[in-house]
């Protein structure tokens, strides 16, 4: 406790530019380069191991750091980065000329899609979707002030609903990633303050099959045992689940969203539908103001594939590829609104849904989109009834598991 009590001391008083590495010392963000010996331990290994690689990029990622006026230097995931130098590169090479447009906006999906399902195999965090979703915003944003509204036929009108619109999904995404509905143990049954990190196997559940020896050596009902979480140690409601990604376990259980790197439960999961909404409405606005401006003399519906002259200056170019960035990316999150829409209209959870058409125990139509899995669905009405006040219906904390023998 002494030892603890002292390294919070001095991470209290640790200036903006000094931080606590890995190994409890005291560092400074201007030493990253002096102190080598962790990498020289790392190259002097055998290169065919690949805890070689892995201890370099820990040593990487603990040092980049960025200068912070409360509690010392912060770090930087280096998952943020890729979109801040890609995007705004790939996009202003597209502008250049309509074939490497072609070429960059058939690409640029498909890494991403390929990042996504190799981050999703590993199961692990990544702030590079959320990254590539919050610059995406701002700098279209930033094109729209800086080429669109000068060059423009546009009012103030029209600048002050896009800003309006782009203000309230980053404030509806910033209420959506406050909490899913994570299901916290019973501070009840916490009878100690000290923290085993390895509990002894005759009262693991993990080990004893659920059994929790204790109470007079009862075990959990058949029920409850399924319902139990090993990893979170609570017993989970109806509809709750466990994100392999996130590591908790959250209230009526969605899917954990890439785009904000945070699962979809019961408590934000009406805010989650409307960040979609303000995002959809904000980005067709957007897009019909872009194209209305470079392509005056088409229709709103054939601009965006019949533009002449559209490559004559870099500006409008520019803007074009923008307008055909932002299309495919509304495409995408349109299917996911649409998909959301219709398992509310059913009242199935995206986590049930797959389940259910793995098991074959549920009716699907329109290609596997409808998924009725007559468990939960008391009509139209009622699930957007019960959907649209489930949040203020949160359960209370797991019970003890020594109450439900």
């Amino acid at each position: 406790m002494k030892k603890r009590s002292k390294k919070v001391l001095e991470e209290e008083r640790l200036c903006c530019c000094e931080y606590v590495n890995r190994h409890g010392d005291r560092s400074h963000v201007a030493a990253c380069f002096c102190d080598c010996e962790d990498l020289d331990d790392a190259c002097d290994r055998e290169p065919q191991k690949s805890e070689s690689m892995s201890q370099v990029a820990e040593v990487v990622t603990d040092r980049l750091r960025v200068p912070w006026l409360w509690g010392g230097a912060r770090k930087v995931d280096l998952s943020i980065i890729p979109p801040l130098v890609l995007l705004p590169v790939l996009l202003r090479l597209a502008a250049l000329h309509y074939l490497l447009g072609m070429v960059v906006m058939t690409a640029l999906p498909g890494l991403v899609l390929w990042y996504y399902y190799f981050t999703h195999r590993k199961k692990g965090q990544t702030l590079f979707f959320l990254s590539l979703a919050l610059f995406s915003l701002s700098y279209m944003y930033y094109l729209f002030i800086t080429e669109v509204f000068p060059n423009g036929d546009l009012g103030l009108v029209q600048l002050t609903v896009v800003t309006v619109g782009v203000l309230l999904t980053l404030v509806a995404l910033i209420y959506t990633k406050r909490d899913p509905g994570i299901l916290r143990p019973n501070q009840e049954a916490v009878h100690s303050t000290v923290t085993y990190y390895t509990p002894p196997a005759d009262r693991d559940p993990a080990v004893s099959g659920g059994r929790i020896d204790g109470a007079g050596g009862g075990e959990l009902k058949e029920s409850n045992k399924r319902n139990w979480c090993p990893v979170c140690r609570v017993v989970q409601p109806p509809r709750a689940g466990h994100c392999r990604i996130c590591g908790v376990c959250v209230q009526r259980l969605d899917h954990h969203c890439v785009w904000i790197n945070s699962c979809v439960g019961q408590a934000n999961h009406r805010s989650f539908l409307l960040t979609l909404v303000l995002f959809l409405l904000t980005s067709l606005y957007g897009i019909s103001l872009v194209l209305q401006s470079v392509c005056p003399k088409q229709r709103l519906f054939t601009a965006l594939l019949y533009c002449p002259g559209v490559y004559n200056q870099y500006s409008t170019a520019l803007c074009f590829t923008c307008a055909w960035y932002c299309s495919i990316v509304t495409s995408g999150l349109l299917h996911l609104l649409v998909v959301q829409v219709i398992n509310v209209s059913y009242n199935v959870t995206e986590r049930e849904a797959r389940v259910a058409l793995r098991d074959k125990t549920a009716l699907s139509a329109c290609w596997g989109f409808v998924v009725d899995t007559g468990i939960y669905s008391r009509g139209f009405r009622d699930n957007w009834a019960e959907f649209m006040t489930m949040g203020e219906n949160l359960s209370p904390p797991s019970p003890a598991p020594t109450d439900l023998v």
